[in-house]
């Protein structure tokens, strides 16, 4: 039990470090390759702050727990919003823009629905995978097309000043890219066999260790950057890179696992973890809602997001 636990605490800072390295490196080298600052943003908001669950993921299914992949995906959606939302929301209000309320945050709401109806026969197929995979595709076309053609974008403007700072030599950003996502992987490994060493132990099913170990760890590397962001007064980048991140995972990250391991989806997740995702979301539509402003997640607020996270995920490990 002892080696597990040891290698479950390592995989989590190592998943954590390697990932903000990978990402800074990655967009880097894409902006010495010439690309646009608004996609190396989009990029960098989608797939860097999701690429923990992606790698972590993938190699879940490979290893024939597919319900680890899924508990990971969707306890990091719970998680970005109640744990990195709340968090932040409590350090100091985020401003939620009216374009993100009119159009990001119901778009997540959709995609949400969109991944429970295709799982809703109890399978993940190849083909429900695919259809995931071919919405994350239209969907950064349209993200991207949208961004270039609306300047004043909410969410494109967020994403593109992003990583405006996060400047490097060519040297370094091809070193920070390649060891990053070596030892990304590497600590993936790490991770999923530990947390799936300790569940066994404890008699936990696979699917709880993905909603909570698994997920919180891969969402450690976003909220450790949202913490940093909040102090220095970035508070408004929270929210931009919680539906990046989370739409990714719906899409991308369960695309990718049941592309390499269709598999069985338990009655839990569609009628326990989906549910909770969709309220919080709906939840932070509520409260950023203002008529005809910008709104605001105030303090309290965040504490209720806060305290929904805490609540669920503390009835998880009493009922495991």
């Amino acid at each position: 039990m002892l080696i597990p636990v040891l290698a479950t605490l390592v995989g989590l800072g190592a998943l954590a470090w390697s990932a903000d390295k990978f990402v800074m490196g990655a967009a880097s080298v894409a902006r010495y390759l010439g690309m646009a600052p608004l996609l190396i943003g989009m990029i960098v908001i989608g797939f860097g702050t999701s690429a923990p669950e992606m790698v972590v993921s993938a190699f879940a299914s490979a290893d024939g727990d597919p319900e680890v992949a899924l508990g990971n995906a969707l306890g990091s959606n719970i998680a970005n919003i109640g744990l990195i939302l709340g968090t932040t929301a409590i350090m100091l209000p985020i401003i939620v823009k009216r374009g993100i309320l009119h159009k990001e945050l119901p778009l997540l709401v959709v995609v949400t629905g969109i991944a429970w109806l295709l799982m809703s026969d109890g399978t993940l197929s190849s083909g429900d995978a695919g259809v995931l995979i071919l919405l994350l595709i239209v969907l950064l076309t349209w993200q991207i097309m949208s961004a270039r053609q609306h300047k004043g974008d909410a969410l494109g403007v967020d994403v593109e000043s992003s990583t405006d700072s996060r400047g490097m030599t060519k040297k370094a950003a091809w070193i920070w890219l390649v060891s990053g996502l070596v030892l990304l992987v590497v600590s993936s490994r790490l991770l999923v066999w530990g947390a799936v060493e300790i569940a066994e132990s404890l008699g936990w099913s696979d699917l709880v260790i993905g909603l909570t170990v698994v997920a919180i760890g891969t969402s450690a590397p976003e909220l450790a950057s949202t913490i940093s962001a909040t102090r220095r007064g970035e508070n408004d980048l929270a929210l931009g890179n919680v539906i990046g991140s989370n739409l990714f995972n719906t899409l991308g990250v369960i695309g990718i696992a049941g592309l390499i391991h269709p598999a069985a989806v338990s009655s839990e997740l569609l009628y326990r973890d989906f549910p909770v995702v969709m309220g919080l979301t709906l939840l932070v539509i509520a409260f950023g809602f203002r008529w005809k402003r910008d709104g605001r997640i105030n303090r309290l607020e965040g504490a209720v997001l806060l305290s929904l996270w805490i609540g669920y995920t503390a009835f998880l490990l009493i009922t495991a």
